[in-house]
């Protein structure tokens, strides 16, 4: 099995490099993936004492960072390096400010080429996020007596391991990790069925920095101004089918505010077309004429202010859900004490289904019913409010998912 194992990584790094030429987002992989060596050359020497994190995008680098936050309080002169399989996260966190010495892409999992890459600096805890497991890696920590942990870790029944061919798979997760810290009970008693005893519940990272969210000045400028006194629907990540509604609502109460914030920017010169009367959010600075009040949709054609117009929200309609792209996040509106409606196909998201048990959040399977929902919602202010309480609620309840796993590690 290791021998296929070896041959899936070659067709996985030979396919990728074929889908670079016609690709742009594989292409940026690639050829950050060329440099990664380099990166950690320059900002490490072999005796740095190092915390590692890798994260497979975005949303696994959000369920991360607070404990990456926190071992960097409890080891303040370590180092820190952050690593990412996909350039949706690398892409988006290199151009932010962050506490990370180092930020690069995973090298493909080679043996010779981890080694090289692992031995340029002293790694004294590593942790991946949810279920990103690449073993030619975690087999090289764990020879140099490196902690391993699983943070936020997701097992679900049709994984490989649950398979008739999966014992392989399993066998190197019980030899390489040290602990898996999970999300849900589910989770934890599927890893104990298959003997992956070194676990423990600890909940979802996630709630935990969705909480800090709260406490952080969430003012954008020109929002209040264009919301005036109206009822705000925010379109978070969205795709062809958010943006669908987002019409449907807009053709059927024009005096509710709709703000846009496209999953990929390369959407906004569509959006413009069918929203030909919407303003973008980086004109607004340069229109002083320009009538925020009078103004009923605005797009927003830049990155990192998604979280925070989430606050001004009283309805969010959050992307990926609607197709098996994957459900982006709804907690950052649900901590807000926002409503959130989405699409059904979620199923690597148990949060989803909790926020949907606290009533808190609705989802549906096509692109009307959710519309008509949220119209429903704007104008029954009873429900309205009883869902805006059960969203924030459901968030504040969540146990402090950080604090259980620092000090777990701690004790290792």
């Amino acid at each position: 099995m290791s021998f296929l194992y070896t041959i899936f990584v070659y067709l996985l790094t030979f396919g990728m490099k074929v889908l670079s030429l016609f690709h742009d987002k594989t292409k940026k992989g690639v050829e950050g993936r060329k440099q990664s060596l380099d990166i950690v050359k320059s900002a490490f020497s072999p005796s740095d004492k190092v915390l590692w994190m890798h994260a497979a995008s975005l949303g696994e680098y959000e369920q991360g960072l607070p404990v990456l936050e926190k071992l960097k309080e409890n080891f303040p002169s370590h180092k820190v390096l952050v690593t990412f399989f996909s350039p949706s996260g690398y892409e988006n966190v290199i151009k932010k400010k962050h506490a990370a010495d180092a930020i690069c892409y995973l090298p493909f999992d080679r043996k010779k080429t981890v080694k090289e890459f692992a031995s340029q600096f002293n790694c004294q805890i590593f942790f991946t996020v949810k279920y990103d497991y690449w073993y030619h890696l975690l087999a090289e920590l764990r020879s140099n007596n490196v902690n391993v942990f699983v943070i936020s870790a997701l097992f679900y029944e049709n994984q490989a391991f649950f398979k008739t061919y999966g014992k392989w798979f399993v066998n190197q997760l019980k030899k390489n990790i040290t602990w898996f810290f999970h999300q849900t009970h589910t989770s934890y008693v599927l890893a104990k069925s298959i003997g992956l005893l070194n676990s423990s519940v600890s909940g979802d990272t996630r709630f935990d920095r969705v909480k800090q969210l709260r406490e952080r000045d969430n003012y954008v400028e020109y929002i209040e101004e264009f919301i005036g006194d109206k009822k705000t629907v925010v379109f978070g990540s969205s795709w062809s089918a958010e943006e669908k509604i987002a019409k449907m609502v807009h053709e059927n109460n024009s005096k509710t505010k709709i703000i846009i914030a496209p999953h990929d920017l390369k959407r906004v010169e569509f959006l413009k077309n069918i929203f030909p009367e919407a303003l973008l959010y980086s004109e607004l600075k340069n229109s002083e004429n320009v009538n925020l009040y009078e103004a009923e949709i605005l797009v927003i054609d830049c990155i990192g202010l998604l979280s925070k117009l989430y606050s001004y929200a009283d309805v969010a309609v959050v992307g990926g859900g609607f197709h098996d792209a994957g459900l982006h996040n709804i907690l950052e509106a649900a901590t807000f004490g926002v409503p959130v409606i989405f699409g059904n196909q979620y199923k690597k998201n148990p949060e989803a289904d909790g926020l949907i048990a606290a009533k808190g959040a609705k989802s549906f399977d096509e692109e009307k019913s959710a519309a008509n929902f949220v119209l429903k919602l704007l104008k029954d202010e009873k429900l309205l409010a009883e869902m805006s309480l059960n969203a924030e609620n459901f968030v504040i309840q969540q146990p402090n998912s950080t604090a259980l796993i620092i000090k777990k590690i701690l004790s290792l």
